[in-house]
């Protein structure tokens, strides 16, 4: 079992790690992948990942720190050939939920991340959020650079879905599904293909039920397996051998 999205740069994971590490490793769970979100955030993942062979981290800006954190594809290949240990790009994507940045900044990093991603070969782990129509436009532009995409927490609308299956992106469920008004989006990832589907925490945000309101940690990832074999009708250990065979091919192929 793999969560493909964790932020032990924060608190309480960050001054609980080794607990954190040890709870995580007792429920099964393989490997860890803690996302970078800002500069500070990526000076903190680029020694988390040395904690624990487990753990492994990206190096990006989130779309709500975008005003404040101006990046450039050459300083992210700059830092994945640094370290080993740094798989992925982002996260990155666009949120005009909030006004935490604005949509020029949002979009300018969104495509310094995409240049990134093509020129590495690395997976792009995008945020969306009320921004379907601009998320799909922009990385439609790139569909013949075969962009290694990963929707992660994915809340969008079927159709979005559609659309992006069609770049061949990947969808990674967090403990969202879990909760009781997300009937529509348990009816998506009903839909989706099992090969394109990861789970993940958030953590320490976005606790599953029955945890709902706590401080999420990734140990809490196998009521997110369970709910999502619940969902597609199978064995909680085809969602676990399933979800872990994507996340490799996507991040170690």
């Amino acid at each position: 079992m793999i969560d493909s999205h964790c932020h032990l740069d924060h608190e309480p994971l960050l001054s609980d790690l080794t607990n954190v590490i040890k709870r995580s490793k007792d429920i099964g769970i393989k490997k860890l992948l803690t996302i970078s979100t800002s500069y500070e955030s990526f000076k903190r993942v680029a020694k988390i990942v040395n904690e624990d062979e487990m753990i492994y981290g990206t190096i990006g800006i989130h779309p709500h720190e975008t005003t404040e954190n101006k990046i450039t594809s050459d300083f992210i290949l700059k830092n994945l050939d640094n370290n080993p240990k740094i798989i992925g790009i982002g996260e990155t994507g666009l949120d005009f939920f909030y006004n935490n940045s604005d949509k020029i900044n949002q979009i300018s990093s969104f495509r310094e991340h995409i240049e990134a991603a093509i020129r590495s070969d690395k997976p792009l782990i995008i945020h969306s959020r009320d921004a379907e129509n601009e998320t799909f436009e922009i990385l439609n532009e790139y569909k013949s650079k075969n962009i290694k995409i990963l929707m992660h927490c994915f809340t969008g609308t079927k159709p979005f879905a559609e659309k992006l299956l069609t770049l061949n992106a990947y969808f990674s469920a967090s403990g969202i599904i879990t909760f009781k008004n997300a009937q529509d989006l348990q009816e998506t990832f009903k839909f989706l293909p099992l090969d394109k589907v990861l789970i993940e925490t958030d953590s320490p945000f976005l606790a599953p039920v029955p945890n709902r309101g706590k401080k999420n940690e990734p140990s809490f990832i196998d009521y997110t397996a369970q709910k999502l074999a619940d969902i597609k009708n199978i064995s909680k250990i085809d969602i676990i051998n399933s979800t872990t065979n994507n996340f490799n091919k996507l991040f170690f192929n």
